[in-house]
């Protein structure tokens, strides 16, 4: 092989870039001067451009506008303050410990919690990815044998060999600088995705907060709502045995009797449908835990429990907290970082790219004859002699593209767009969210004290019409309606108690609260991870510590992930 060949060898085929290669070769021991030249001109250009390889094409990310009120229409403050939200565990403020200890659960247990925990691991992977292209790429280690067998009737094989072995085993690198910022835009845009995953995993885990929280109210409701049922069907059963032994002694007829037969069954038929909401529920509540149906009598107790109290007060900060504390709106923003920085990748292919390539190692051929001669190429592999090294700076420019690059550059623009319009989208319905949710719950709040005193008047009446019915001063009518009245009242009752303390839960979610107690904790738990790095070296990938943006403090050439 010679330099004309290595150097041939080593510039692109691709017939839309153009590009240069000024390649030397360099022997030890027949060439020693000549490499000496070839290493500085190699080192001069590696200095020139790592000094001058500083530009970061593409836009710098700049955060949009969040449309966010001065503050919240319902906040009144004395039950909706604007302290800012406090409680890490917000819903022990419900002083429920059955509570407590489900969500405790979910957040160790819960399977949508660990996928989001592994994508945050999966992003960090990338992010090592992104960080390794700063560094020379390519084969690393070469080697091999090679027969050659030419024709003789060729052209230019008069002055060479014609049958020969030849050996090879070396280092090949190949080295493209980051001459516009392309690679540290792509370690910009990895790394904002790495916390855009965390972002997600906190989300998750507000989410999983909220609904575990609401679903254990929904089933306190409907055995709540199984608990008046059940009692009016008492009450009705005895109105029915009253007008039974009134009719049997002529005092009344048949129709009372059936009036009220037909008033309990009515009521008694909503209990199968109550059940199957029950149980619904609880197999919703296990699910969230992780964990299969009929495994909650242990924590919920065999006796059917109340709804929680809704808290006296809620510290719902300003709508501004709502940028720092909602991890969907961190995410989107987060998201929309990283697309900006892509717009500075696909811009950097408008330019030429500079890189060195070079190959170190011994190489030796020997003709077929060999054996008779003594010259094995094996032999002098090994020689000192037999050392090589070939490289040089390159570049490459891709000018035929036919738009294709400036194209891709809208493209990832538009996208970019896009995303900064769904941030400020996320940030609107946010404070939708948070608006929706107090509205309910002062408004359901009131409408529960109201109803409380309708059960308490509905009793009343429904003991006054017993007393006038018995004493035969009123019909029967009148009876069903007081059985009527006091039922609905106590169904709406438990109803708007329930709507209350999910509005609040309602809240707390809107704020985006829950996700501190991640703090101090890894996104995946020991048994998984043991599983992970018994299949795969994940070396310290695995630890809370690995997801820490490698970026911070490390200037533009952070340490490669090996």
């Amino acid at each position: 092989m010679t330099a004309s060949d290595a150097c041939a060898a080593k510039v692109p085929k691709d017939p839309v870039r153009i590009s240069g290669s000024p390649c030397f070769l360099a022997m030890s021991g027949r060439q020693a001067s000549g490499r000496r030249r070839g290493v500085r001109t190699v080192l001069l250009a590696l200095v020139f451009l790592v000094l001058t390889g500083c530009a970061m094409v593409g836009p710098d990310f700049v955060k949009p506008k969040a449309p966010v009120l001065e503050q919240w229409q319902e906040a009144d403050g004395v039950v909706l303050t604007r302290r800012p939200m406090e409680q890490i565990k917000w819903w022990d403020v419900f002083r429920d410990p059955v509570l407590s200890k489900l969500v405790e659960i979910a957040c160790q247990d819960n399977y949508n919690l660990k996928i989001a925990g592994l994508r945050v691991l999966e992003a960090r992977a990338q992010l090592g990815i992104a960080v390794g292209y700063l560094y020379p790429q390519y084969q690393q280690a070469t080697g091999g044998a090679t027969y050659t067998s030419a024709s003789r009737h060729a052209a230019n094989t008069s002055a060479g060999d014609l049958r020969y072995w030849e050996y090879n085993v070396g280092a090949s690198v190949s080295w493209e600088l980051d001459f516009w910022g392309k690679y540290r835009r792509a370690i910009e845009s990895a790394d904002a995705n790495l916390l855009a995953s965390i972002a997600a995993y906190d989300n998750t885990l507000v989410l999983l907060a909220a609904q575990v929280a609401d679903t254990y109210v929904v089933v306190r409701t409907a055995e709540e709502q199984l608990r008046v049922a059940r009692e009016n069907v008492t009450l009705q059963q005895r109105s029915l045995e009253i007008t039974e032994a009134r009719f049997r002694g002529g005092d009344v007829d048949e129709l009372d009797v059936q009036q009220a037969r037909t008033q309990m069954l009515s009521t008694e038929a909503t209990i199968p449908g109550l059940q199957i909401g029950l149980q619904q529920a609880l197999n919703a509540l296990s699910t969230l835990l992780g964990w299969p149906p009929g495994r909650l009598t242990d924590i919920l107790g065999p006796q059917p429990g109340i709804i929680p109290a809704s808290p006296q007060e809620i510290a719902a900060g300003v709508p501004a907290d709502l940028l720092r504390r909602r991890p969907d709106v961190r995410q989107a923003e987060l998201v929309a970082a990283a697309q900006s920085a892509a717009v500075g990748i696909a811009e950097a292919d408008l330019y030429p790219s500079f890189g060195l390539s070079g190959f170190l190692g011994l190489v030796a051929a020997d003709q077929t004859d060999s054996t008779r001669t003594g010259k094995s190429g094996f032999g002098q592999l090994v020689q000192s002699d037999s050392l090589t090294f070939l490289g040089g700076p390159f570049f490459s420019w891709n000018l035929l593209n036919y738009g294709r690059i400036r194209n891709n550059v809208r493209v990832q623009d538009a996208r970019l767009e896009q995303l900064l319009v769904n941030y400020q989208g996320t940030v609107l319905n946010a404070v939708k969210e948070v608006e929706d949710n107090m509205v309910s719950f002062m408004q359901s709040r009131q409408q529960g004290d109201i109803l409380a005193k309708s059960v308490i008047s509905a009793q009343r009446s429904l003991e006054l019409a017993d007393v006038r019915y018995r004493e035969g001063y009123s019909d029967f009518q009148r009876v069903l309606d007081a059985q009527a009245a006091l039922l609905q009242a106590q169904r709406e009752s438990v109803s708007t108690r329930s709507t209350t303390v999910r509005s609040a839960i309602g809240i707390y979610k809107a704020l985006g609260g829950g996700w501190d107690v991640r703090a101090g904790r890894d996104f995946v738990d020991q048994e998984t991870k043991n599983v992970m790095q018994k299949r795969v070296n994940w070396g310290d990938l695995l630890g809370q510590e690995a997801v820490k943006p490698p970026l911070k403090g490390e200037g533009i050439w952070p340490s490669p992930d090996w």
